[in-house]
């Protein structure tokens, strides 16, 4: 079996995980719960991200985090930067304040690998998530929560192709993301795509950028954005553009997860990000005082789950309180 056959049916039993936990209609934890045993006290956790400021899938991605170390009473410390050097100097910094262990993502795998081999150096366990599923054992990482991009991209490309899509326009919002990319090379495996590069922080620059390209080529049908607050500046480009072009999403927020049910957005890609911090957290916390280790050496998917009008009155309570 091939390394991506078999990340294929990783991801497969992912989704069945994924709806099997979309259809549970019992509320998540609150935060600040108490938790098991307190088993985590005097352990500091650092996790570090690539969060690009005002991206609402960062404060879910906290949220799990934070009920983690509420759970297990280990302290969090939270940092994050979208230039990847810049985030690996944050890394080196989490390992000179001598934390107990790192949770990171790895969207820009060149610029962080230092900073991961100085930890390992340092005997500082370091879990990624989110980002870095091709390369987090190479740089040596000890275990990997998130969704594989690529097979994402092709789950939704496939999905766009039986709506009856036929040009895509894939916006990447952060330059230089190896896992923005690989969603959108899976987009184009399922469908005719093309890839449009804008600035995320700016929101009106990206508003303006859509708008050029819709009144450029009328044939573009479905706009796949690469982050719930992109997709909603989307929405406001096609008006403008007065084109009939749908949006499709990666992640999800309260104000995608109320477009969907208003049937303004067609459907988001889930990766569950409350999940991915959750367990991030937890299994540093499980490696320290058990010498635990999920997924055995195998990444541990947490999706892709596609949301759209079947299962959003499903999903939408839990939007709501944060956690989807």
């Amino acid at each position: 079996m091939t390394i991506r056959s078999a990340r294929s049916r990783l991801a497969l039993a992912a989704v069945v995980f994924a709806v099997a936990f979309a259809a549970c209609n019992q509320a998540p934890a609150s935060s600040g719960g108490t938790g098991a045993g307190q088993s985590g006290k005097g352990l500091t956790i650092a996790m570090i991200t690539h969060e690009t400021p005002g991206d609402t899938y960062w404060d879910i991605i906290r949220a799990g985090a934070k009920q983690a170390a509420a759970d297990t009473g280990a302290t969090l410390k939270y940092s994050s930067d979208p230039d990847f050097t810049k985030q690996a100097t944050l890394v080196q910094n989490a390992i000179d304040s001598k934390v107990d262990g790192i949770a990171m993502t790895a969207a820009g795998p060149s610029a962080l690998v230092g900073a991961v081999k100085a930890a390992n150096a340092a005997n500082v366990p370091v879990v990624m998530f989110d980002s870095g599923i091709e390369d987090w054992v190479s740089m040596g990482a000890i275990m990997y929560f998130g969704s594989d991009e690529y097979i994402a991209g092709q789950a939704l490309g496939k999905r766009i192709a039986e709506e009856g899509g036929k040009h895509v326009l894939c916006v990447i919002h952060q330059e230089g993301s190896t896992a923005l990319e690989a969603r959108c090379k899976g987009v184009g495996e399922g469908v005719q795509s093309e890839n449009m590069q804008v600035n995320g922080t700016d929101d009106a620059s990206v508003n303006a950028s859509i708008v050029a390209k819709l009144q450029q080529d009328p044939s573009i049908d479905y706009i796949v954005t690469m982050g719930a607050p992109v997709a909603l500046v989307a929405l406001d480009a096609i008006g403008v553009a007065g084109s009939k072009a749908k949006v499709a999403t990666f992640d999800l927020n309260l104000d995608a997860a109320n477009a969907i049910k208003d049937g303004k957005i067609a459907m988001a890609v889930d990766a569950q990000p409350y999940l991915q911090g959750y367990l991030a957290v937890t299994s540093l916390v499980l490696f320290k005082i058990n010498g635990n280790v999920i997924g055995g050496g195998l990444s541990t998917l947490t999706g892709p789950a596609i949301v759209d009008a079947s299962n959003i009155g499903v999903i939408l309570p839990f939007a709501k309180n944060g956690t989807r």
